[in-house]
Parts: structure tokens; sequence; C-alpha cells
């Protein structure tokens, strides 16, 4: 019997100022089996993409998913910030569901854990109705930033954490560490792991880590980030998402040319992967 296979994705932020139909169409060429789908902007400056139910770009994404069997896994992205945001999340959800997504991402920039957690908790409860689970994004320059933190909130609220390889590395859970012992018992949480890398060096400030994460990040495999390490904690059919934002290479490669490169640097890491699972259980 052969191993199952480990779904693999595109992340919208690899290719931000790709429309989400457009992005099917990609990744299907660069044979990925899933997006994630930006369905609220995250900055002003932002292209927004409306996947509302009945809109014209929905129906142009579908029909490209149809097409091509390319799943929409994953929706983004919703930061928490201790306002009634509950028209926004249940737009997105509406959104999600026409989708067909598993998941909807957010973090949280407020520092009340008690008001966070109610605020999790009733986003939780809303989304069964529409089949769609929050995942809560520890972040690095935000106000949940390390593992206990997200699976505290996680357990009391009922959602799931998704896990990025840059803020693992930025706060401190990477392999070997306290935190990567709390992550390792609560791998039930986690449904989806982004994979980027970088420098092991931390940057200076809150500014730099910005950047970084959101427009300059590294190919899986080119930086210090022990990314076989990470994905082989994982069961061997959990799904990754590919998320390297690079405005510099993608002007360079084109987005096709980009999600190929993506793909091939997520291949080699997961066969990495593959080999020391291979190695622990023998």
């Amino acid at each position: 019997m052969s191993a199952p296979r480990r779904p693999l994705g595109l992340a919208q932020l690899s290719l931000l100022n790709t429309a989400p139909p457009q992005l099917v169409a990609i990744a299907a060429e660069a044979r990925f089996d899933f997006i994630g789908a930006r369905v609220r902007p995250v900055t002003p400056t932002e292209r927004p993409y409306d996947l509302q139910p009945g809109s014209p770009m929905l129906r142009e994404t579908l029909a490209r998913m149809a097409d091509t069997g390319v799943a929409v896994r994953d929706i983004e992205f919703l930061l928490l910030d201790g306002t009634d945001q509950r028209d926004a999340w249940l737009a997105m959800l509406e959104a999600g569901q026409a989708l067909g997504a598993a998941s909807l991402t957010v973090a949280a920039s407020d520092p009340d854990t008690g008001r966070l957690a109610d605020t999790l908790a009733r986003m939780t409860e809303d989304g069964r109705s529409y089949g769609v689970v929050p995942t809560l994004e520890p972040i690095s320059y935000q106000a949940v930033n390390s593992i206990p933190a997200a699976v505290a909130l996680a357990r009391s609220s009922g959602c799931n954490v998704v896990l990025d390889a840059l803020h693992l590395n930025r706060f401190g859970a990477v392999p070997g560490s306290a935190q990567w012992q709390d992550l390792e018992a609560n791998l039930d949480l986690v449904p989806l792991l982004q994979l980027c890398d970088g420098p092991a060096q931390r940057p200076a400030d809150r500014a730099a880590l910005v950047a970084e994460s959101r427009s300059e990040r590294g190919v899986p495999g080119e930086g210090g980030f022990d990314l076989a390490a990470m994905v082989n904690v994982f069961p061997a059919d959990r799904a990754v998402s590919v998320e390297v934002p690079s405005d510099s290479t993608v002007a360079r490669l084109g987005e096709l040319g980009w999600a190929r490169k993506l793909k091939e640097a997520a291949d080699t890491v997961l066969q990495a992967a593959g080999h020391l699972q291979k190695a622990g259980t023998q």
C-alpha cells in the first residue's frame, strides 16, 4: 500500500496581485492541488477580490476549479482587533462556503485575551453553519505570537491553528525548542503548514518583520529554516501550502514561472521530510 500523498497548495500571498480565477489556472499548470484565496483585503492598497455569492469573479473561479480539479482549501484574512467584526466574517464565511473552503485564516491584534477568546468562540459557532472553521495564525509581530498562546485560544474557542514557517522561526518555535514540544502535543489543531524560507537571523524591529512577512520571503530550501524537520513532525497526509511573496522575483520570472519555481522547491522539501520520516521509522 502506497504512503498517503501530502496535498500541496499555493497561497494567495505568493501571487497577491493575481485574481483567484487566474490563480487557480496557474496553480493547475504548476501542478499544485489547491490554492488559498484572499476574499478580504488586508491593506487599503491591495486589490480587492469580490468572491461573494452571485459575483462574476466567483462564477469564473468555480468554473476554473471545475475545469482543473484545483480546490480552494483556505480563505483569508481577518485581523481580530477587539471591535465588532461579525459582519465582515459572516461575509467571508459566505464566500468560503461558496468556494468549498474548509478554513478561514485570522490573526489577532486584540491584547485582551478574554475578549479575543469570546470573539473566536462566536466566530467558530458562526462558521459551523457554513462548514468553515476559523484558523488562528500566530504572527511574530501581533498580539498572539507563540504556540502556547494560539493553542490555549484554540482549545477554549473550538477553532484551529494555522502555522507559517516564517513566524515559527521568528518567535523561536523551531524543532527542539519548548514551543516545538508544545506543537507536537497539539498537532490535531493544525490542518495546514505554510512553507517559506529566510535568514535564520530575526529582523531587527517590527517594521522589518512586517516588510519581510508581506513582500520579500525566501524560496523553500534556499534559506536558514529547517523546513524538512518542520514538515516531518506532521502526519504524512497533512496539507502544506507555499506562501512566498517576492515582488522582485515575480516581476522577473512572471506569475507562472514563479509558481513553478515554488512547486519545485516545495517538492524538494517534502521529499527531504519523507526521507526523515522513513529514517525515523526504521
